[in-house]
């Protein structure tokens, strides 16, 4: 059996390139949809991928399953659980598409792959334990768990409430959780979890680094495993405690999933932007211009007006989905050699219109020609304490405000800024912190183009409440 686990860093998470090595037929399972890149696999390994699975309808990223069924051919591998509401509508009466239920049984030449219903991060949750025939075992060798479970954890259930907006979801959500952990710790110890993301990703709260594990370990290690075995109120308490605020994008994901992505086709080729062009875009209601660069403070001492600090790490696809529209028009300030990623890591949250990209440099010049260039104050906290007449604003995420905040701060996550803006005043300066000052400057830059008055707080958050 061939198998290879195919890693996005921005989002953290994995997808799974399966074949059988007799018929050189392959499977992807849980694919982004920028699908290029799984196809070139394929081709590199001597596979051809006939079949692209998925564990769930999901909510970080834009799925690329309707891209290999519509436009490469590919027979679509899809759950037809969770009941009303929870299938996909592009795929209703599609020739190419099988709606998969508990214990259904799906194979690439001598690969099986079984169908266990794993509700809980969603109503339609699947998995797959996959058995290599060929191997002449007929047991399972592991399992594909999408969100179900992660290393050292199992898949937030609190999604469909806190980002998807289906008020009083969440608690029901988490009994079906627990019920679907007990399952399979019916299952053998030896068998390896193949899960759905990595550490970083938002869809648990506590995922391990290692790429993989075993349900053995998982039983012996994992935190959320051990609340199963308390019992079921005690396991609910324990998932649903300290879940992060969810990304604002998350819900048009669900949305978009469920009814078909957009076909995307070859990726955005944007053109570089010169200078003199560059410079009539800043603070354009329609264009939103991501700046890349990592030095934060660079980006507070220059930008272009109405700029967004995005800076190309793994935080990257958060900011611009929790900030930029799909209709807005994009133009990235990056170097040549960072446009195709920036540009896959866009598309994947469906912000598809990336038209055009210019270095860093372009400031300078922009600058030195006389142009309209914009800064942000950067202080730390002894100065916003000098500052009464400010207003502080803490983007944290809730967990962090709770467990400690400045006295007298508003509160509103930075994902989930947009939604917040007509709670924040606009007749005082807000001066935006988190905990070192990464998340408040890209908050910051947002507010900003949105017409508040701001200053970034560059400073340790034990340097709050100092004397």
């Amino acid at each position: 059996m061939f198998f290879k686990q195919i890693v996005d860093p921005g989002l953290a998470q994995h997808a799974y390139l399966i074949g059988c090595e007799r018929t050189r037929q392959a499977v992807v399972i849980d694919p982004e949809r920028d699908v290029d890149r799984y196809l070139a696999i394929a081709r590199r390994e001597g596979y051809r991928i006939v079949a692209a699975a998925e564990t769930h309808i999901h909510a970080d990223f834009l799925s690329g399953c309707r891209e290999l069924v519509e436009r490469h051919r590919a027979a679509g591998w899809l759950s037809g659980e969770g009941g009303p509401g929870w299938q996909y509508e592009w795929a209703e009466r599609h020739d190419r598409v099988t709606l998969l239920r508990h214990d259904d049984r799906a194979r690439i030449g001598q690969v099986e792959f079984r169908v266990l219903h794993t509700p809980g991060h969603t109503p339609e949750h699947i998995s797959f334990l996959v058995t290599d025939r060929r191997a002449g075992i007929g047991d399972p060798m592991g399992i594909v768990s999408g969100d179900f479970i992660f290393v050292g954890d199992l898949g937030r259930p609190d999604l469909l409430e806190s980002a998807a907006g289906e008020s009083g979801a969440m608690v029901p959500s988490a009994k079906r959780l627990y019920a679907s952990a007990r399952g399979i710790l019916e299952l053998p110890d030896y068998l390896r979890i193949w899960p759905g993301h990595g550490a970083g990703s938002a869809c648990g709260k506590a995922l391990g680094q290692l790429p993989d594990t075993t349900l053995g370990y998982e039983k012996l290690s994992s935190p959320a495993i051990a609340a199963v075995r308390r019992g079921e109120d005690a396991f609910v308490d324990f998932i649903l405690e300290g879940q992060s605020d969810p990304p604002l994008y998350f819900g048009r994901m669900k949305r978009e999933n469920r009814t078909g992505p957009a076909l995307l086709g070859p990726l955005p080729e944007p053109a570089r932007t010169p200078s003199g062009a560059l410079a009539q875009m800043g603070g354009r209601a329609d264009t939103a211009i991501l700046d890349t660069r990592i030095d934060r403070a660079a980006f507070c001492r220059r930008h272009l007006p109405g700029a967004i600090h995005a800076p190309l790490n793994r935080t990257f696809t958060t900011i611009a989905g929790c900030y930029v529209e799909p209709s807005e028009r994009i133009v990235l300030v990056c170097d040549e050699a960072q446009v195709e990623e920036a540009v896959r890591a866009l598309v994947r949250i469906g912000l598809d219109r990336v038209e055009g990209w210019a270095p860093s440099a372009a400031l300078d010049e922009i600058a030195a020609a006389g142009g309209g260039v914009a800064s942000i104050e950067a202080i730390d906290f002894a100065e916003a304490r000098r500052r009464p007449n400010g207003a502080v604003l803490d983007v944290r995420q809730s967990a962090e405000y709770a467990a400690a905040a400045v006295a007298g701060a508003a509160h509103a996550p930075h994902t989930r800024l947009a939604e917040r803006l007509r709670e924040l005043p606009r007749d005082r300066e807000l001066m935006v912190h988190c905990m070192g000052g990464a998340r408040a400057t890209s908050a910051a830059s947002y507010l900003a183009r949105e017409g508040f008055r701001v200053a970034a707080v560059h400073d340790l958050f034990q340097n709050a409440n100092a004397n």
